[in-house]
């Protein structure tokens, strides 16, 4: 073949030719070819960009010298922990201080009532109020002096921030108290940290409090202020137990009327006295610094300032309780860049219509939240055909993920997505999940859904709240992130359960400007938690993984959290339950991405037959055991001895599996002096573990 006639062969067509061969092809290859045509057209358009990481997520961590393997971020410049980001941020004072400035006097608290809009109040109006306050208890005799501690007994709200940065102005100390530690928890506390002022938001808590000064069990407490309105029988029954009743408004009226100049705080001042539920026995409060707060609130700033560069235009959701310091701390950071804090309207369930309200950039979230989201999601979709979409949607953009790619408009999210972003408000760019761990499955599931940055911090109220977080461009689960760059991570041996730090395991220790100053008036607590060196021994055990972030693979106590973050000893729990006639032995399990306790229950051969004789039952030992209704008896009558003992709702185990064989030394499940062996339990009855969770539902 000629080059003429090989040219002519393999020639393009001539356009005629070309229109020719269109109109020949059918209409669905016609409408394919465009489909194709305009979905590149799209990709083009909207083609993301990864996100640039701050630093080698080969090694996020590096050891430092000199310190038994303690690792320290690779974001800092050298071996020494950050203590502040801004050099005009050194206090939680100065925090708001900034916030007012960078606002330029924007809105600052939103709050809403039932069915209306967000109603705000600016940093300058918060500023104005919370100096009222400050000057207020001045006035009433109190000193502006970091030995000068008040209770805060509310949900979250915009006289709770009003408040501490009044107590802060004059550098005052607050004490937060909450519901969930029960009624004797907040008279131990009160007694504890000496309180003769507390902040309380409704008239019933009030109700509850005087009762407890009538009893004689707070006799130092001398003032209640109240935000709600009140009838004024409750300031004459105050008057008869020697408490004085005045509302929020009343006291600000008083500080207007007798303004004194601010007293500002310095960084080693106690901000927070934090008391923490702990395990067993009574709370205990754990001192935070004004420096504590702000080295952590910081190292969260050096870990996003190239990636995330919070302002004034975003908003953050406040629902999470204040009381803890992951509120705490999410609140400074917000504050200190002059965004919008709003809060919900008191009632977790109206949370998602708060959401599509406010339509927060900065949501918050603990791992219980983020199992029901996932539940939800894949609740609805019913069909298999609608689960299969979701699926291969969320694979695609988990795709993008591991390439470091985030975003929220690709076709998936248009097509799939849009809906559970909508859900959130439709503008979210941060979610930061702590408190408990959280399945790596939702974690994945949910960072591809949703298309924000989604960070996962480690820590505990000792600690300010968080010592590690995921750095940016890291978007795999299964892991806590790298130390954050205000503390150095350690881990040190537990020979007893062959957690060798030569190996890269541990109990987890970090030292740093966030970690606390020790606990309220309770030496001996404070030196089981601080070592000489100032190191903190959280009791948790971590791993090193190779590229340096901390894997949390174990507690060194027999204690462990629940999805909502709660602690349980287990053992306290037992030593109730066995006392239930029918029980010779029980194993109480929880897990760290479950919301509930279950439990293996031994019933006593001996006592077994009779008692359930005399609830209605009979039959030999083995058919009891696997009667239905039997199980259903023994469960109620352990609840019964758990709510007589005084165990929290979260301590009661909702659901049982009885077994007929004792736990002993021969089988594998005690230890030689009769104690549980807790791994080997976990692993003999991990079948009826699963089938348990699998099948109740709270």
């Amino acid at each position: 073949m000629q080059a003429h006639e090989l040219f002519r062969y393999f020639r393009m067509p001539e356009l005629g030719d070309f229109r020719q061969y269109v109109r020949s092809l059918p209409t669905n290859t016609l409408m394919g070819f465009g489909a194709f045509a305009a979905l590149t057209t799209f990709w083009y358009a909207t083609r993301p960009k990864a996100l640039k990481p701050p630093c080698d997520l080969s090694m996020q961590s590096v050891e430092v010298e000199g310190t038994d393997g303690a690792r320290r971020s690779t974001m800092l410049d050298s071996d020494e922990p950050l203590s502040f980001f801004y050099d005009d941020v050194t206090t939680l004072y100065e925090t708001f201080q900034r916030g007012i400035q960078v606002s330029n006097n924007g809105p600052c608290l939103g709050s809403r009532k039932p069915d209306q809009p967000y109603e705000w109040i600016s940093y300058k109006e918060v500023a104005d109020k919370a100096e009222c306050v400050g000057s207020a208890l001045l006035q009433k005799g109190y000193k502006a002096s970091p030995d000068q501690y008040f209770g805060i007994f509310a949900q979250n709200r915009p006289e709770w921030v009003i408040i501490e940065q009044g107590c802060y102005a004059y550098s005052m100390v607050v004490v937060p108290l909450y519901d969930t530690l029960g009624n004797e928890a907040i008279t131990y506390i009160i007694n504890k940290a000496e309180l003769s002022l507390v902040f309380v938001d409704k008239p019933e808590k009030v109700d509850l409090m005087l009762e407890s000064v009538e009893n004689k069990l707070t006799p130092g407490l001398k003032t209640i202020i109240i935000m709600d309105p009140f009838d004024s029988d409750l300031v004459e029954r105050g008057k008869k137990c020697g408490v004085e009743v005045m509302s929020m408004k009343a006291l600000e009226d008083l500080g207007r009327a007798n303004r004194r100049k601010p007293k500002p705080p310095s960084p080693g001042d106690l901000a927070v006295i934090c008391f923490t539920s702990g395990t067993t026995g009574n709370p205990k409060g754990a001192l935070i610094t004004h420096q504590n707060v702000v080295s952590d609130c910081s190292a969260f700033v050096k870990v996003t300032e190239k990636t995330l560069r919070l302002n004034s235009s975003d908003i953050h959701i406040s629902y999470l309780p204040l009381a803890h310091m992951y509120e705490q701390l999410m609140m400074c950071v917000m504050l200190c860049h002059g965004a919008k804090i709003g809060f919900f309207q008191g009632d977790i369930r109206l949370l998602m219509d708060d959401l599509k309200m406010l339509q927060p950039t900065i949501f918050p979230v603990v791992p219980r939240l983020l199992n029901r989201m996932f539940d939800k999601i894949f609740g609805q979709a019913n069909t298999t055909m609608k689960r299969w979409i979701l699926d291969f949607a969320s694979k695609r953009k988990e795709a993008e993920l591991r390439s470091g790619i985030i975003r929220n408009n690709s076709l998936w999210d248009k097509i799939i997505f849009h809906k559970i972003q909508a859900s959130l408000g439709g503008k979210v760019r941060l979610m930061v999940t702590g408190a408990a761990p959280v399945s790596a499955t939702v974690l994945t599931f949910l960072r591809a859904a949703l298309g924000c940055q989604f960070y996962e911090g480690y820590g505990q109220t000792e600690c300010t709240a968080g010592c590690s977080l995921t750095v940016p461009g890291d978007w795999t689960a299964g892991h806590v992130g790298a130390p954050m760059p205000c503390c150095l991570i350690k881990l040190v041996d537990v020979e007893e359960m062959n957690y060798l730090a030569a190996k890269g395991e541990g109990e987890i220790c970090v030292k740093g400007s966030n970690v606390f100053k020790g606990y309220l008036k309770d030496p001996a607590k404070t030196a089981e938690a601080l070592d000489k060196d100032g190191w903190l021994h959280t009791g948790d055990i971590g791993k090193w993984l190779p590229n340096g972030t901390l894997k949390i693979i174990d507690r060194k106590k027999h204690i462990f959290k629940l999805a909502q973050g709660e602690y349980i000893a287990p053992e306290k729990i037992e030593n109730i339950y066995q006392r239930s006639e029918p029980v010779a032995q029980v194993f109480v399990h929880g897990e760290s991405l479950q919301a509930f306790l279950i439990a293996i229950v031994i019933p006593d051969v001996e006592t077994l037959s009779s008692w359930a004789k005399k609830k209605g039952f009979s039959g030999s030992h083995a058919d009891l055991c696997k009667n239905k209704d039997v199980k259903k008896a023994i469960l109620d009558d352990m609840v019964r001895l758990g709510k007589e003992a005084g165990l929290k709702p979260f301590e009661q185990v909702k659901g049982i599996a009885l077994h007929s064989e004792l736990f002993t030394v021969e089988n594998g499940l005690l230890t030689p002096t009769l104690k549980s062996k807790r791994p080997e339990l976990r692993k003999y009855f991990r079948s009826q573990i699963d089938e348990l969770y699998s099948t109740i539902k709270i």
